[in-house]
């Protein structure tokens, strides 16, 4: 499937867009006061260590302490103690955890300096993640320079892998370990070579930065979203790559000549009066991408709402009734559901747990149709999903991989009226709240007069429905109690002054 890429660029952000048989399926964004951790490599300090979990909170200098697990820890500190062999990606598949030797408490302490990587960026009120394996992504390959494993990428035939480490293993001598991407499968030495030269150039500078410079130091950071578009986003499939800055495109042309001249002809410099993202009205889908509800052509829709647990998916017929039967129609809702909601998936950057709630069907081949349909759209997500069959209850279980904010929690903020809630208390509600706020006040403090400063929906029920209420507690208190509306207060927004 072929694929063009457009670059928005501006001294605050970076846009990016994937475009596909002339639809929107990505957008990457990348703020220039904003940009992401993960890649980025820090001296850290251990602040806390939590037995209990077996895992630590490590300061980076970053607003929140980030988290470190066990599981995370350089696998080399108790390699003796792994029980399995290496993967084809060249990691260890997993340590004895329930060793006492490899508690967590015995590997780090507080207040010691560690070198470590940002796994996962800071979600909502969760820290950081990292681990203390470093990896330094190249264009061709991945360097583990603590490691000594020489692994290919299983997206690659199983019959291809052992001639590539082969390969691997004769051009790198056994010094640190590396694997092999997949774009890297008809790479020639000469690239390769370059590339592990690279890394193991950027490596030690690195080494030599932890030693000299203190505990909270930035010492690696990972390229910004232009370079990453050439190292992860462009493909076989990538017709052109065009950026709507001249100086832009120069230097990523200088990139590409350096690092991949095989992407050099697929840059171009765009130069078009109407704004690059106007060519495939890309500000629009974004638009609809943080909204609830998605239009299906057929007339059926989907409902998306996004939590901190998990994003649920809900598929409606709506209006549409163009099938022979019922049952047709909700096999043709579903299966343009599930082309849709893949692409919502990729467009919406959701991660973690994801249940979507197809239209029950009662035929057996239907579910299975459908399902088949699903994982054939997800399969060509470049992150990371999981799919499961269908629950007794009739919902779809999976999981997409979660590695940076969704685009609603980068593009939005939750209402400071309902604190994301996407409910308002009633008018009457709020009435009531003063009233029991006013009772307990009075028990407490002695005032001349109370007053209530309120939103006009709630003084406007006060001085009619309310009253009558109002009066009464004033009598039952033996205090006066004025009314103040103010505009600029919410609906369930109030305060009560003491006079």
């Amino acid at each position: 499937m072929t694929q063009d890429i457009l670059v928005n660029w501006s001294p605050q952000e970076t846009r990016v867009a994937v475009i596909e048989q002339g639809v929107v399926q990505e957008v990457h964004q990348e703020r220039t006061l904003e940009r992401g951790l993960v890649g980025n490599v820090y001296l850290g300090r251990v602040s806390r260590v939590l037995p209990g979990m077996q895992s630590a909170f490590i300061d980076i200098g970053l607003d929140r302490a980030a988290f470190l697990h066990v599981a995370d820890l350089l696998p080399s500190i108790a390699a003796k103690h792994t029980k399995t062999k290496p993967s084809d990606s060249g990691a260890s598949t997993g340590l004895d955890l329930a060793d006492p030797g490899l508690a967590i408490e015995k590997q780090i302490f507080e207040g010691q300096s560690i070198l470590v990587q940002v796994l996962k960026d800071p979600i909502g009120s969760k820290g950081a993640r990292l681990t203390s394996q470093i990896s330094i992504a190249g264009r061709l390959l991945v360097h583990l320079p603590q490691d000594h494993h020489i692994g290919v990428s299983q997206k690659i035939p199983p019959a291809q892998r052992e001639a590539l480490r082969q390969r691997l293993l004769t051009l790198t001598e056994s010094e640190g370990g590396f694997i092999l991407r997949t774009n890297a499968e008809d790479a020639a030495d000469e690239a390769l070579a370059e590339d592990i030269a690279y890394l193991r150039k950027t490596w030690q500078r690195i080494k030599a930065a932890a030693s000299t410079r203190p505990p909270l130091t930035l010492l690696h950071e990972d390229l910004n979203l232009l370079q990453r578009v050439l190292r992860d986003l462009v493909d076989t499939h990538t017709h052109s790559i065009r950026v709507d800055s001249k100086e832009q495109t120069a230097l990523l042309q200088q990139f590409a000549k350096e690092f991949m001249p095989t992407t050099l002809e697929k840059i171009q410099h765009y130069s078009g009066e109407r704004p690059i993202f106007d060519l495939f009205n890309v500000d629009e889908e974004i638009d609809r991408a943080l909204g609830r509800r998605v239009d299906l052509k057929s007339g059926g829709y989907l409902v998306i709402d996004q939590t901190e647990a998990m994003t649920t998916v809900d598929v409606n017929t709506g209006a549409y009734v163009g099938a022979r039967n019922f049952d047709d129609t909700i096999f043709k809702t579903n299966l343009e559901a599930a082309h849709a909601i893949a692409r919502q998936l990729r467009l919406r950057n959701l991660g973690g747990i994801v249940i979507v709630d197809f239209i029950d069907m009662s035929k057996d081949g239907h579910r299975e149709a459908v399902l088949g349909e699903f994982r054939k759209q997800v399969a060509k997500d470049r992150v990371k999903t999981m799919v499961g069959g269908f629950s007794q209850l009739g919902l779809l279980e999976m999981t997409r991989k979660r590695t940076r904010e969704s685009l609603a929690h980068m593009l939005s903020e939750s209402c400071p009226a309902c604190e994301g809630k996407g409910a308002l208390k009633t008018p009457r509600s709020v009435c009531y709240d003063i009233l029991r706020e006013i009772l307990r006040e009075a028990r407490t403090f002695n005032p001349r007069e109370f007053r209530i400063v309120a939103s006009p929906k709630v003084v406007e029920l006060f001085l009619d429905e309310e009253s009558q209420h109002l009066a009464g507690l004033s009598d039952f208190i033996g205090k006066p109690i004025s009314l103040q509306s103010e505009s600029v207060m919410t609906q369930a927004q109030y305060d009560i002054v003491l006079l």
